[in-house]
C-alpha cells in the first residue's frame, strides 16, 4: 500500500529523527507509524491512496473506526486521547512509547497464537507474551503482568536475562546474558541489548550490547554505545530537563526525564557518559575524556568535523557487520545534509 504522509510542519521538531527519515518512519511501540497506518487500513479495508497524511499521528484500530473517513486523518484533536498519540516532539517517543506498545500487541497478536514458552524460563502473566516463530528464549525471567511482551520472528532472549514488561523485542533482535530490561521499551529489527535498559526505543540494527545504562532515550538507526556508555536521565536536583530543539534554535523543556536522543548512523566511545537530555545528531563518532556536550551537531568527529567520505565509509563498515551495505539512497539522503550543514555556515 502506498500511503503519502506530510511531515514538513513538524520535520525540524522531531530531530534527529527526521534528518534521515519522514516522520512516518518513526518507530514507536512495534510498529513504524507507517506500518501502523498499512496495518490499520487493510484490517479495515480502507484505500488511503490518495490521502496525505499528517506523519506524526500514531493511529490505533479505535481512532480509525472513530473517524468513518481516512481523510478525516488530519484531524486528531477531535479524536478521544486514548485512541490516538501525536509526536511533536523526539521525547514524545520514549514517553508513549508503553501506550504503543500495548495498541500493537493487540492488533498483531489478534486471532493469532503464541509459539509456546520454551521450558526452563520463569514467566509471570504468560498469557500476555506473544513469541513469534523461530525466536529462542533461554533461562530468563520475564513478568508480563506490568505490560505486554511481544517477541518477534527470529529474536533471540539469552540466558540469565530478567525482563518486565511491556517489551516489544522486533524481528532479529537479541537480548544478550544478564540484560535487565525495565518496561516500556522497544527493541527494532536486528537490534542488540545488553547491560541495563529502562523506557527507551532503538529503531533498528542499532547496538546496546554491553554493561551501562540506557533510559528514556531513543536511538535512531544503526547506531553504537560502546561498552559502559551510560546516561543520566534525571538530574541531581530533579529538576525540569532542558533539550536542544532545532525548532526553537534553544533549548526546551521536556520534563523531569530524559536521557539520551541519538540519530542514525552515530556512535560512542567505551565508557562515555551522557549528560540528562542529550542530543547527538546523524553520523557522529563520539569519543574523549570530557563529557560529550548536550548537543553535537551532525557529522561530528569527537570535537573536530567529520569528512564525509570517511564517515561514509565507517557507515558502510558498520553496515557490513551486520551483512549489509550502504544503499545509494542512503547516500543520497547524507550528502543532503551534509551539503545543507555546509552551506548554511559558510
Amino acid at each position: 500500500m502506498n500511503l503519502q504522509f506530510d511531515d514538513s510542519p513538524i520535520k525540524d521538531s522531531l530531530y534527529p529523527f527526521t534528518a534521515t527519515r519522514n516522520a512516518a518512519d518513526i518507530r514507536i511501540g512495534i510498529l513504524t507509524i507507517r506500518e501502523k497506518w498499512e496495518h490499520l487500513a487493510q484490517k479495515k479495508g480502507i484505500d488511503a491512496s490518495n490521502t496525505v497524511i499528517q506523519a506524526n499521528i500514531v493511529p490505533t484500530l479505535q481512532y480509525i473506526e472513530s473517524m468513518g473517513d481516512v481523510t478525516d486523518a488530519n484531524v486528531p484533536a477531535q479524536h478521544p486521547s486514548q485512541d490516538v498519540r501525536i509526536l511533536e516532539n523526539p521525547w514524545h517517543i520514549f514517553q508513549y512509547n508503553d501506550w504503543a506498545i500495548r495498541k500493537d500487541y493487540e492488533l498483531l497478536t489478534a486471532g493469532k497464537s503464541s509459539q509456546p514458552i520454551p521450558a526452563g524460563n520463569t514467566v509471570v502473566a504468560p498469557d500476555n507474551v506473544f513469541i513469534e516463530e523461530g525466536a529462542i528464549i533461554s533461562c530468563s525471567i520475564i513478568n508480563a503482568s506490568t505490560g505486554p511482551v511481544y517477541i518477534g520472528k527470529n529474536a533471540e532472549i539469552m540466558e540469565g536475562c530478567i525482563i518486565r514488561g511491556p517489551l516489544a523485542l522486533c524481528e532479529g533482535a537479541v537480548l544478550k546474558m544478564g540484560t535487565k530490561v525495565y518496561g516500556a521499551t522497544t527493541l527494532g529489527p536486528f537490534c542488540v541489548g545488553g547491560g541495563e535498559i529502562k523506557n527507551s526505543v532503538l529503531f533498528g540494527y542499532s547496538n546496546k550490547a554491553h554493561d551501562g545504562y540506557l533510559g528514556d532515550s531513543v536511538l535512531g538507526e544503526w547506531c553504537n554505545l560502546g561498552a559502559g556508555t551510560t546516561n543520566s536521565n534525571l538530574k541531581n536536583t530533579a529538576g525540569q530537563v532542558k533539550v536542544w530543539s532545532k525548532a526553537a534554535k534553544n533549548y526546551v523543556l521536556a520534563g523531569t526525564k530524559c536521557g539520551l536522543l541519538m540519530g542514525d548512523y552515530s556512535r560512542s566511545a567505551i565508557n562515555t557518559a551522557f549528560n540528562t537530555g542529550t542530543v547527538v545528531g546523524v553520523s557522529c563518532n563520539i569519543f574523549g575524556a570530557a563529557y560529550p556536550s548536550k548537543y553535537v551537531p551532525d557529522f561530528t568527529w569527537g570535537s573536530q568535523s567529520y569528512h564525509f567520505d570517511k564517515a561514509l565509509q565507517d557507515i558502510a563498515n558498520w553496515k557490513k557487520l551486520k551483512g549489509k551495505t550502504i544503499t545509494t539512497a542512503e547516500t543520497n539522503i547524507l550528502q543532503s545534509l551534509y551539503n545543507h550543514i555546509n552551506n548554511s555556515t559558510q
